[in-house]
């Protein structure tokens, strides 16, 4: 009874509040042990860095002055997605696309190896095969040069890289976020939270953010999956500095330690494309459902049109509302989502969404070369963004997430053109539920119901 209470004051939807409400008075034997693991909390305080140090929050505001976008070159209402990244958008930006692994990899090393001052780097996901010793021994060679690096990955996401990986490290004299000093959602009862951004900082000039991590599956090398499709994008200008700032706050959370802001280049560098943009970074340390809020606004903004690629399709009610609202009007709404199966359960729960969209005249496709990994969308010729986000409601409520977003109609045509190009490798799904295979039509459903931690 009092983990159901619980839950009713602290679910952050009614259909989460019903949903644990049900199980823990119904079945508490199996539903209060889920509920301490799963059950949701908001972390206070994670925004410490941003609100609290007065050196950067003066910074923001300068730069809000110094670099604040031309009002004519903005073609939708940018304030939505400021509110939501709590910074602003600025002019002086650039976004160069990178498709798939080598691309992405090649870029970051590249830069790694001319880093002058420090290397920041964060993934979810470090394995110990060919790309993480290689990743490993670019951080040594940069430390070794004087370069100081800092690194850090998410306990559960990077749950099989050896010890060994992170002494290897440190021994070098990199600084190292280890897995059983991290102060963020590590016991017993917070393993549900993942930190499942992929950052990469160079010396404040140049910075990388997007779906790959680092494994050689996302090279394409894993024979299961063949060809992996992902996307990365190499930022330059003010955005390096808020995607900066971002990864301090998730370094002071994890080792309890501030020096590492006064330590970095803050003074941004305005790049010759002169895009305007924003970090969008979202979480459960937030205090309003922002990664909700990013997509419902993207879309809520959308005249002509929508595409959203995501490797997983579980929406909550409002952003499913906004969908198929965007659909009546006439935008054109596209979905892009694997065939491939990588996590059978999120993928299952998506057919039970699919219908809903295409009633409402909105195009599901789901990619056939390979496996489709990459988070991205575009709205009409105004805004484009990649990053961490899944469309999906651990992304949304559970996760720590980032979207770097670009309103400029350069950065929406580039994204447009990629997307184009998947979709040549994708079918359009034309099948409703009922007439899919026993095991889909039947398993969709229940799926479905364990949407929230999905």
């Amino acid at each position: 009874m009092m983990s159901a209470v619980r839950a009713a004051q602290t679910a952050r939807t009614p259909q989460g509040a019903m949903g644990w409400g049900v199980f823990l008075l119904t079945t508490p034997w199996i539903a209060v042990p889920l509920y301490l693991f799963l059950g949701h909390h908001r972390f206070k305080g994670y925004r410490l860095t941003r609100n609290e140090s007065a050196r950067v929050a003066a910074g923001i505001r300068q730069l809000a002055i110094d670099a604040a976008p031309d009002p004519e070159s903005l073609e939708m209402n940018h304030l939505p997605f400021e509110r939501v990244a709590n910074l602003p958008v600025t002019r002086g930006n650039s976004a160069e696309l990178l498709i798939d692994g080598d691309a992405t990899f090649d870029a970051i090393f590249e830069a790694v190896d001319a880093a002058q001052d420090y290397v920041l780097v964060q993934f979810y996901i470090v394995r110990d095969d060919a790309l993480g010793l290689e990743l490993r021994d670019r951080l040594i060679a940069a430390r070794a040069r004087g370069v100081r690096v800092c690194f850090m990955t998410d306990r559960v996401g990077s749950y099989g890289l050896p010890l060994r990986y992170y002494e290897d490290l440190a021994s070098a004299g990199v600084e190292v976020v280890e897995p059983g000093d991290q102060r963020g959602p590590k016991h017993r009862f917070q393993m549900n939270y993942r930190n499942h951004r992929k950052t990469v900082i160079v010396d404040g000039l140049v910075g990388f953010i997007g779906g790959h991590n680092v494994g050689v599956e996302y090279l394409g090398q894993d024979p299961e999956f063949g060809h992996w499709r992902d996307t990365h994008v190499r930022l330059r200008g003010p955005l390096v500095q808020q995607l900066q700032l971002i990864f301090v706050e998730d370094w002071h959370w994890a080792r309890d330690e501030e020096a590492l802001l006064d330590d970095l280049a803050w003074q941004p560098r305005l790049a010759e494309e002169d895009m305007n943009g924003v970090i969008v970074a979202t979480g459960p340390g937030d205090t309003t459902e922002t990664g909700s809020m990013l997509f419902f606004a993207s879309i809520a903004a959308a005249r002509e049109r929508v595409w959203i690629a995501s490797p997983y399709f579980v929406p909550d009610l409002d952003v499913m509302s906004a969908l198929r609202h965007a659909a009546l009007r006439g935008v054109d709404v596209r979905l892009l989502v694997p065939d491939v199966i990588d996590h059978r359960l999120p993928w299952l729960a998506a057919f039970a969404y699919f219908d809903e969209l295409r009633g409402a005249g909105g195009r599901v496709f789901r990619y056939t070369d390979g496996f489709m990994h990459q988070k991205v969308f575009v709205v009409d010729e105004a805004l484009a963004a990649v990053g961490t986000t899944n469309l999906d409601n651990r992304s949304f409520r559970l996760n720590f997430e980032a979207m770097a977003l670009f309103f400029d109609k350069r950065a929406a045509l580039d994204v447009a053109d990629m997307l184009e190009a998947d979709f040549a490798n994708a079918f359009e799904l034309r099948r409703g539920l009922d007439s899919q295979p026993p095991s889909i039509r039947y398993g969709a459903p229940l799926a479905r119901l364990f949407a929230p931690i999905l």
